[in-house]
């Protein structure tokens, strides 16, 4: 097995992954030097390509000098960490890709954790030392402080440095050494990451990672053969902790990773990632073993959910315009079949008629999903997110969770930030300059406090800020928190909205709808100026008389509509209201449609 390594790339979110390993296949020779390939080739994924971010871990291999390598990329978000904990036992090294500018963020203490964890000894790739405020020596200081704070062994500590630009194709020992290829990079790999550490002789087993859907195949699983060797049309079962066997099939298709392509083999052996199809009930930490083979492999844990929310069917007057799945139980196979394949999601039933909860990581893992649905056809209601609370078992106290904050903000806005994030009882841990006028800030934060507060603080920052957030912990419950200041407009009529009802509403703050949408009675469109709700008609017409002909003052002028996009229109919603998501729309409105119903409900809110 000297002639196989088996590698992940991990780095927080647009440090620059997929844009290396895109120039570890051209250089390799994976692509001819006339194909055009796309830019972030692995990034296949529609919602992938429009965000320019990773969501779903992928395999890929690479040849050089007789070596093959493979290569797994992995998410760079927090929301996605469940990809990343699930994949780090399918390989024997990684490169800990760091932006030589930013230096370690967020996401990188959680995947570097993850790896030490797991044993692994990374190779650090300081990225992006062709910008111009890069300042590589500092962050390869600050990476090995982080190494050194996450308790990492002397061998581990001991990690190989290259300095690279991904984008420009090129790593070297030195930021300033030569610039003519990825060559330094695949010497490094192939001299510090071992061979893996199989069993060739024994029995078939392979732990699952990674679950897929093909349309001819079915069922694809991916994972690392641990031992064995294992061919087409072979025998397996599947063995599931606690609940022994679970499955017993026939291996229709044995696929390996060639670049970007997935190719049937006759035989696959111990320590090579492959894929396999044929099995209809095994899913991911399930292991795939020979009939003689009675205990699973041992998997990995996963950090658990922190943020719900419900998905029930959608019950507006406009249900099933757009949609060709509504009905509840298509909406809850659909949420197994993403729980079978995504480790960090739980589906439960709800409390509530026709309803689902949802649990996972965060607001853009959620929104993910859902996005992913209105695209299949589904018409749902989503409820506002809410954390998952649990009980500390020696004192009975609630316990919530914390999230470590980091902000980068221009000096002048951090004042706004601070005060912010104190209204959201959130405490600061770090405050230090990072050059050009600039500010990093750190918080733990609940997480109930920054549900929704992404959009003010970029209007606080004026869309200069960024900011990360990364799970901490469990503290103590830290009391009632101020919700949502301002009310909505809430529609009182059915129809299609007017120019002149609209144009009257302006004043009473921002609407959510243009001209000619269509609305209904409880739906929301707007936000108030005011701290209450209102009740409107934006159907309302201008009246005609002798003096006022119907042509007359029609150059009515109304500012643009604001877009509530999806994962921004989930994190703005109060606990009194849903949202529409439809195909072709997402819509705002409240629980309960008739106004008799809501002031009942606001009575028996109160008295309690």
């Amino acid at each position: 097995m000297n002639d196989l390594r088996n590698i992940a790339i991990i780095a927080h979110v647009d440090h620059g992954k997929t844009t290396l390993v895109d120039g570890l296949l051209r250089q390799s020779g994976a692509f001819r030097s006339n194909q055009r390939v796309a830019e972030r080739a692995l990034d296949s994924n529609a919602l992938e390509r429009e965000r320019g971010i990773t969501i779903l871990a992928k395999c890929t291999s690479v040849e050089w000098r007789g070596v093959r390598i493979n290569i797994v990329d992995t998410p760079g978000h927090a929301d996605f960490g469940g990809e990343v904990e699930r994949v780090l036992g399918m390989v024997d090294g990684c490169l800990l890709l760091v932006d030589a500018s930013e230096g370690p963020m967020p996401q990188t203490k959680f995947v570097l954790a993850k790896a030490l964890a797991a044993g692994l000894a990374p190779i650090v790739v300081v990225n992006k030392v062709d910008k111009p405020d890069a300042r590589p020596f500092e962050v390869q200081d600050e990476t090995f402080d982080l190494f050194a704070a996450l308790d990492a062994d002397e061998r581990q500590l001991d990690f190989p440095t290259l300095f690279a630009s991904a984008k420009e194709g090129w790593a070297a020992a030195a930021p300033d050494g030569p610039r003519d290829g990825l060559g330094p990079l695949f010497e490094t790999v192939l001299e510090c990451v071992p061979a893996p550490h199989a069993a060739p002789n024994g029995s078939f087993a392979m732990a699952a990672a990674i679950l897929e859907s093909d349309p001819y195949l079915g069922r694809v699983l991916t994972g690392r053969i641990e031992s064995g060797e294992i061919g087409a049309n072979r025998e397996v079962h599947a063995l599931r902790p606690g609940e022994g066997a679970v499955e017993r099939a026939r291996t229709t298709r044995l696929l390996a990773f060639r670049g970007l392509n997935r190719v049937p083999v006759e035989r696959a052996v111990a320590g090579d990632i492959v894929a396999v199809a044929g099995l209809q009930t095994a899913t991911v930490a399930d292991t795939l073993a020979a009939p003689e083979v009675l205990r699973p492999l041992p998997a990995r844990p996963i950090d658990p959910p922190t943020l719900a929310l419900t998905l029930s069917v959608n019950d507006s007057p406009l249900a099933g315009q757009d949609g060709d799945k509504l009905t509840s139980r298509e909406i809850r196979a659909r949420l197994m079949r993403e729980a079978e394949g995504n480790v960090a999601i739980r589906v439960a039933e709800s409390a509530e008629k026709d309803a689902c909860e949802v649990a996972g990581r965060g607001e853009l893992q959620m929104a993910v999903l859902i996005e992913t649905m209105r695209r299949e056809g589904f018409e749902l209601s989503v409820s506002r997110p809410r954390v998952l609370f649990e009980t500390d078992p020696e004192t009975g106290k609630r316990l919530e969770p914390v999230e470590e904050v980091t902000v980068d903000v221009d000096s002048g806005h951090a004042g706004a930030v601070v005060e912010k994030m104190g209204v959201r009882k959130a405490e600061m841990t770090d405050m230090r300059p990072t050059g050009a006028g600039r500010q990093r800030l750190v918080f733990h934060a609940p997480s109930r406090g920054l549900i929704g507060y992404h959009g003010e603080f970029l209007a606080d920052t004026r869309g200069t800020g960024v900011l990360h957030r990364l799970f901490h912990g469990y503290a103590p419950y830290k009391g009632r928190m101020a919700g949502r200041r301002r009310g909505v407009m809430v529609s009182l009529e059915r129809g299609r909205a007017a120019a002149y009802a609209l144009w009257n509403l302006e004043e009473r703050g921002r609407l959510f709808i243009a001209p000619g949408d269509p609305v209904y009675g409880g739906m929301v469109i707007g936000e108030c100026a005011r701290g209450q709700d209102i009740e409107v008609n934006p159907l309302k017409s201008k009246q005609l008389t002798n003096f006022r002909a119907a042509g007359k003052d029609d150059a009515i002028l109304l500012s643009p509509p604001q877009d509530m996009a999806l994962e921004r229109a989930i994190a703005w919603i109060a606990d009194d209201e849903l949202v529409e998501v439809t195909p072709n729309a997402v819509r705002l409105r409240k629980r309960y449609l008739d106004i008799h119903e809501r002031r009942r409900q606001a009575k028996r809110m109160a008295a309690e």
